[in-house]
């Protein structure tokens, strides 16, 4: 019998107009097997981080999970918690989230967005760099893989990767930037290939989900209303999904809807989810 799994991939303000110009074959077939669409970040929410990945996790907007900037201070997800904590409290299913910066994972800043998965793994970036960023990056796309490679029986699990992020705010969004992104594939890659080799893997139905929280202006920066700052994106893939049956908009709200019905639990009207599933 098939299981069905979901595994959702977020890439820090990585610009959608850029990814045509760039080496990712790894979000390319992601895109292939199922679509790539843009998100538009919706006037109530800042184009920071903090909302964003808020929003995405939680699949409820600003106005009911309480997060309007990078500190959480009195945030909400107490009611509107993130789907990792939920799956885990209320579904009693196996759930990770791994990642670097801190207020995701942590009590800090306001934080742990991510309250009580069954599994959290935070590696912390040894200083506030690039370089130090895709080191970190690198670690958390490894301990990813070991989690998913273990063969443990799990349902549902967030990776965050946050190097493209610090790269455009230090450098801006040239050459090291377009690398930065180009390296976040890779390690994109490393993820697909854990899945694949997971010894259960042909029992395994995998809703594969990759997305970014906001863009970036030109010389590195966001939190303001242009097009380039407002723009994010979700790629997906996985049982129902596909290029002829992409859905005509996506919000970031969206996300954590579709990990609900990809694992095939119905929505449940108290969650006063604001999202819905891409095939809804």
């Amino acid at each position: 019998m098939e299981t069905r799994r979901v595994l959702v991939v977020g890439i820090d303000g990585v610009r959608l107009d850029l990814l045509p110009q760039l080496d990712t074959p790894h979000l390319d077939s992601i895109a292939h097997a199922g679509f790539l669409a843009s998100v538009e970040v919706d006037d109530a929410t800042p184009t920071m981080s903090g909302p964003c990945w808020t929003t995405i996790v939680t699949g409820v907007g600003v106005a009911k999970h309480g997060v309007w900037g990078n500190r959480f201070g009195g945030n909400r997800l107490d009611v509107f918690p993130d789907f990792t904590t939920r799956l885990a409290a209320e579904h009693g299913l196996r759930t990770f989230a791994v990642g670097g910066w801190a207020p995701l994972f942590l009590a800090q800043q306001g934080g742990p967005v991510f309250t009580a998965p069954s599994r959290l793994s935070y590696i912390a970036p040894r200083e506030e760099t690039p370089q130090a960023w895709e080191e970190c990056d690198e670690a958390v796309a490894a301990e990813a893989a070991r989690i998913l490679g273990s063969g443990e029986d799990l349902h549902a699990g967030f990776v965050y990767l946050g190097a493209v992020d610090e790269t455009a705010h230090f450098l801006g969004c040239g050459q090291e930037y377009r690398r930065s992104i180009e390296t976040a594939d890779q390690r994109l890659g490393m993820l697909l290939k854990a899945l694949r080799d997971r010894p259960g893997h042909v029992t395994e139905q995998w809703t594969i989900i990759a997305v970014t929280d906001h863009g970036h202006r030109d010389e590195g920066g966001h939190g303001g209303r242009s097009d380039q700052e407002r723009t994010a994106w979700v790629a997906a893939c996985g049982p129902g999904l596909s290029a002829d049956r992409a859905p005509s908009a996506v919000g970031h709200a969206d996300i954590a809807a579709h990990v609900y019905a990809a694992l095939g639990i119905a929505h449940d009207p108290h969650w006063t989810l604001d999202g819905t599933a891409f095939t809804a």
